[in-house]
């Protein structure tokens, strides 16, 4: 479709060398060729033009002082990319890969994650290109604490409302919300994934892992299946997989690997989760610690895996759970997936999975959820605690956990249904995009031109 190419051409010429951004929507443009060739009047909007393009994007110095008393000097960036059914919702990502191109990916991504959960919410992402391992408590306090100094400005409770991503979590969130308090005088919900004694909401955590378990379990129900009894693949160390085991376990599955940017651990008798949490939630270290605890574990370095693909998806399982990082998952690693008996995964990672393993997983005619569907948990979950705060109450853990079952099985419901409606029910990847692009593309033509 000539529409479709030119817009990509045109995107590479006027954001060069963005790479990720040119897969993400390559990904969804194609996807939408079905809905374009039925309902032209979004051609008559200049929709496909107009939702490439973020609304604004912020670029800044961060400077901070280390340690030592060298001044540093980071990158900082804010892609608010549309707001036509809400504030700007999406994450913070503090990783040395940070760079326009992967930020403007992610928030794509975003506008379409956010539309499916249901929730009014519209789609932004941000970060730096700071690395917070190796850094000590009061240099990460004060890079946060500069990042937040140029931030405050663009960002407010009903505009913009971060979250945490990758590098990125409690403590940071913590710290960037204290120096907003001190800029501006406000004590208000700007910031989601706060501490639960200071805003934030019960279930947050876990929401990406346990969301992602249970868009699973929904794909499984749909022909009669559930995750008991399931030996299950998931991929890094951080929020996203430790509830996601800490989920499957609940359900009866088992999960035996774990990774982190160093190595992968496989544990044939059940990752343990204890000391998982241990290396990573409190010791911040290694998971090649995991096997002094557990000698009948293989810790596999990533100096060692294989040329073409990742150690993890090179294990037999049933289930899969890529819940690391984008493009984690490459079509070496599918085919060995499948010649091991993968019938279904879930991401909980944003894209991934590489552009031509997609295509692998949809001709193999697995279960596939993808990353803007099935790891919409942890955004739905902020927007959960965007309304306590709004409310200024604290929900039980209960009625968070039942709200993000709803919604999770709502964003299924919505991707099959469309998938359906469109011809081809195996095909979620069609579904999701088509489903939250309608969403947005829609309430952009209620708006008017802007």
């Amino acid at each position: 479709m000539p529409y479709v190419h030119d817009t990509l051409e045109r995107l590479k010429r006027t954001s060069p060398a963005q790479t990720e951004f040119y897969q993400a929507a390559e990904e969804v443009l194609d996807s939408l060729r079905p809905l374009l060739d039925q309902d032209p009047h979004y051609h008559d909007h200049s929709i496909i033009e107009r939702i490439v393009e973020p609304e604004r994007q912020i670029m800044f110095r961060v400077c901070w002082q280390d340690d030592s008393g060298k001044v540093r000097v980071n990158k900082g960036y804010r892609i608010q990319f549309n707001s036509a059914l809400g504030p700007y919702k999406g994450g913070l990502r503090f990783h040395p890969s940070v760079n326009a191109g992967i930020i403007k990916f992610l928030g794509f991504e975003q506008i379409f994650k956010n539309a499916l959960t249901g929730l009014p919410i519209g789609g932004g992402k941000g970060g730096s290109d700071f690395d917070p391992k190796g850094k000590s408590d009061a240099e990460i306090m004060r890079f946060c604490q500069a990042f937040m100094t140029e931030l405050h400005r663009h960002i407010g409770p009903t505009t913009d409302v971060p979250a945490g991503d990758i590098g990125v979590g409690g403590r940071e969130i913590g710290y960037l919300f204290g120096q907003y308090k001190r800029l501006t005088g406000r004590y208000e919900g700007v910031l989601t994934g706060k501490g639960l004694d200071w805003g934030g909401s019960l279930g947050r955590k876990e929401a990406t892992g346990y969301g992602a378990v249970y868009f699973a379990q929904n794909m499984l129900a749909a022909r009669g299946d559930t995750l008991s009894g399931k030996t299950c693949l998931v991929s890094g160390a951080g929020n996203v997989a430790i509830y996601t085991i800490e989920k499957l376990y609940q359900l009866g599955a088992l999960p035996v690997t774990c990774s982190d940017s160093q190595g992968s651990i496989h544990d044939p008798a059940g990752i343990k989760l204890e000391t998982l949490k241990l290396l990573k939630e409190v010791k911040r270290t290694s998971l090649r610690e995991y096997v002094e605890h557990h000698p009948d574990a293989t810790y596999i370095d990533a100096r060692d895996y294989p040329s073409d693909g990742h150690a993890v998806w090179r294990i037999p399982g049933e289930i899969a759970f890529p819940s690391a990082t984008q493009n984690e998952v490459t079509e070496a690693d599918a085919e060995t997936m499948l010649a091991n008996g993968v019938r279904a995964i879930s991401e909980g990672s944003n894209m991934a999975s590489t552009a031509g393993t997609v295509d692998r997983f949809l001709d193999a005619r697995i279960d596939y959820g993808p990353g803007k569907a099935a790891n919409a948990g942890g955004v739905a979950t902020s927007q959960l605690e965007m309304a306590q705060n709004s409310s200024m109450q604290q929900w039980s853990l209960e009625k968070v956990d039942e709200k993000l079952q709803s919604i999770m099985a709502d964003i299924y419901q919505r991707c099959a249904d469309t998938a359906k409606e469109f011809g081809q029910p195996h095909n979620l990847v069609l579904g999701a995009n088509i489903a939250g692009f309608r969403k947005v593309a829609d309430a952009m033509i209620d708006q008017g031109v802007g």
